[in-house]
This record gives C-alpha cells, sequence and structure tokens, in this order.
C-alpha cells in the first residue's frame, strides 16, 4: 500500500509508525516544509522515502497532517492531482473552512475529513511515538460527502489504530471543540504568560511551582504556529467561548472581594462533577 503524509510531526509520524505496525507492504513518502524534518524521519525509519506534490499520483492513501491554514491552501492543489481511487484524510482541528473549500471540488468524494482527539504538546517527528491513536476518539464530518468504499477504507484504518468514530457536523465540532480544547489551550498560554512576566521580578517562583501547575501550563509548550491559525480559524467560536469563561472568572473574583466563601466553595463543588463527566457519566445521569 502506497501511503503519502503531508506533516511528518507529531500526528504524521505517529500514524506512519502506526501504519507500519498494522499493515504489511506499507510504503510511506514523507512530505514536509522542513527538510531537516524529512531527514529526520528518514534516519528514524518514520518515512520510506521523501516526494514531493508528483509523488501523490501514485499514492493510495494520503494524510494531511499540517497547520490547518496550510491544509486549506494545499488541499485543493491535491485532489486536482490524485489517481480517482485514492483518498485523502486530513487530521486538523477546525473544520469548517476546510469542508466549505472543497465543497464543489469535483473530487471531493476522495476526501474524508477528520480530527483525530490525540496528541502531545510536543512537535516534530522526533515527538511521534506508537500508540498514540489507541482508544482515542476520531471524529468524521460530512462523511456522506465521501465516496462509500473509500469510507470504508478509511474506518478499516482506524479500527486497526484502535480508534472511537463519532460523526459531526463541520459547525457542530468546531463549537464543541472551541471548549474542550481550544479553550484549554488559550488558558494554558495565558497562565504560563502571567507567570513568565511575575517571574521577572521575583525569581524564586519556579522554585514554588508543583504538580498542579506543571500539569496546567503543559500545553503551553504546544506550537504557536500550529494553533494560531486553528484560533483564526475558529475565532467566532473561541471568543464566545472566552467571554463565557472569562465571565466565570470575573464572578470569582469578585466572590473573593466579597467574602463569600460559601458561594466560592458551591462553585468549586459543582464544578467537581466533572470527574464524573470524564468518566464518560452522561450529564443527564449526574
Amino acid at each position: 500500500m502506497k501511503i503519502g503524509i503531508i506533516g511528518i510531526g507529531l500526528i504524521g509520524g505517529s500514524l506512519a509508525k502506526d501504519l507500519k505496525k498494522a499493515y504489511t507492504g506499507v510504503h510511506i513518502t514523507g512530505l514536509d516544509a522542513s527538510e531537516a524534518h524529512l531527514e529526520t524521519a528518514m534516519k528514524l525509519g518514520i518515512i520510506d522515502a521523501k516526494g514531493d506534490r508528483n509523488s501523490l499520483k501514485d499514492a493510495e492513501i494520503i494524510f494531511l497532517a499540517i497547520p490547518v491554514d496550510a491544509a486549506v491552501i494545499a488541499l485543493p492543489g491535491i485532489l486536482d492531482v490524485v489517481q480517482d481511487e485514492a483518498l485523502i484524510i486530513d487530521a486538523g482541528s477546525t473544520k469548517g473552512l476546510i469542508c466549505s473549500t472543497v465543497k464543489l471540488h469535483p473530487k471531493r468524494r476522495n476526501f474524508l475529513a477528520c480530527h483525530p482527539i490525540a496528541g502531545t504538546e510536543f512537535s516534530g517527528p522526533t515527538a511521534a511515538i506508537e500508540g498514540l491513536f489507541q482508544g482515542k476518539t476520531n471524529i468524521i464530518c460530512e462523511v456522506e460527502m465521501t465516496a462509500f468504499k473509500l469510507q470504508e477504507k478509511a474506518l478499516d484504518i482506524f479500527r486497526k489504530l484502535g480508534m472511537r468514530i463519532r460523526y459531526m457536523n463541520p459547525e457542530a465540532h468546531d463549537k464543541h471543540i472551541a471548549y474542550v480544547s481550544h479553550l484549554s489551550h488559550i488558558s494554558s498560554f495565558m497562565l504560563g504568560k502571567t507567570v513568565i512576566e511575575k517571574e521577572k521580578n521575583e525569581r524564586d517562583i519556579f522554585d514554588m511551582a508543583g504538580s498542579g501547575f506543571e500539569s496546567t501550563v503543559r500545553l503551553a509548550k504546544s506550537s504557536p504556529a500550529m494553533w494560531t491559525p486553528i484560533f483564526d480559524q475558529n475565532k467566532e467560536n473561541v471568543i464566545e467561548t472566552l467571554e463565557e469563561y472569562i465571565q466565570n472568572l470575573e464572578a470569582f473574583k469578585q466572590k473573593l472581594k466579597d467574602d463569600d466563601l460559601e458561594g466560592l466553595f458551591k462553585d468549586m463543588q459543582d464544578t467537581n462533577k466533572i470527574k464524573d463527566i470524564l468518566k464518560g457519566i452522561p450529564l443527564n445521569k449526574l
């Protein structure tokens, strides 16, 4: 099976590792804007060859694992050159713009819009790990727009990678992901910024940082090159979530000013329910 992976970073590199483990006779051609990434991926055995756009003509499956702004630009051109039976799968964290961009493309049926909810705060081919997608949710949007036999091919891949599947429309995906992913990254970035600015005058602050701080700012290690276009493409939903988040922060601050300890306690106690939610208990069962 000839596979092309565009973007040999954490997601693309991890895909390559798992595909080689799941299938025999896989040949993976890597494409990346960074020649250094390609060289590293070759040395690590993540990919079998370096390629360019012309090499995609013979690929049976193409994974698009690059920043969402680059993906929107690249996808129409990729669809132009692929063979009629090729399957293109993206892995972007926003779905509305990329789906609308190729809505009327003659080969729209060759594209499956996906978002695997998997990753770490690290980037580049050295961050690639086996089993990254095991047990993770993969959101598929506009599945009805993809040729049925290509859907089946994709589902076989996702099953072998151990992924769970959910179907959503692009608008619902972008709205919900703004809350559970995009807002989390903004919070982490801004907490890190706040502490770094304070640390300029108080050198001991990081000596006092414990595991709670470390886990909260973990996402602040993520790539700004990846996250800036995500925030831009999902701006409307991100702004809405930020407004709600800021309202809650302001309310918390006001309760502190008012010595409303009972109110603070109740807010935190109510939020403790998130432990059950994250265990998979539906909201209507709480």
